[in-house]
């Protein structure tokens, strides 16, 4: 097996689908990109730059078991060509309370439990930072450590 790497940043939404507001699902997509990391004098900043090619489409479903932690069970697809990874969460996910600006911010470890195409029989760990706003808007970045064949 040979370890691939990816990183990327999910946009989209989550809506509520359960009838008490527990269960939310997620749809989002992210372009592939290039991400930079500079240290200087300054101190460090960062870039995420699109690049040419399709899409990877995140959907997920997030079932609250408190106020502030889920568990997650989802897909992502990596463009038009089938390969397709499929997850879910390692432990609970955690979605902090609501800040002033009105931003839940949270993190999700999950885990590859294999897929179709590229990502059939594949292994791996995704850690997430997430953002969720007050009007459903989600930012998901994910770093993707996959073992595939």
């Amino acid at each position: 097996m040979r370890q691939l790497m990816y990183a990327l940043r999910f946009r989209g939404k989550v809506e509520p689908t359960g009838i008490d507001g527990a269960v939310l699902t997620t749809a989002a997509s992210a372009p592939g990109c290039t991400i930079g990391t500079r240290i200087g004098p300054e101190g460090v900043s960062g870039s995420l730059d699109p690049v040419n090619g399709d899409e990877a489409i995140l959907e997920s479903e997030w079932i609250f078991t408190s106020a502030t932690t889920f568990q997650e069970e989802g897909a992502v697809a990596f463009g038009r060509s089938g390969h397709r990874l499929r997850f879910s969460t390692f432990g609970s996910a955690y979605l902090g309370p609501a800040t002033e600006d009105g931003r839940r911010r949270g993190v999700a470890i999950r885990w590859v439990e294999g897929g179709v195409g590229q990502f059939a029989g594949a292994r791996g760990l995704i850690v997430s930072a997430l953002v969720v706003d007050d009007a459903g808007e989600v930012t998901d970045h994910q770093l993707g450590m996959v073992d595939v064949r």
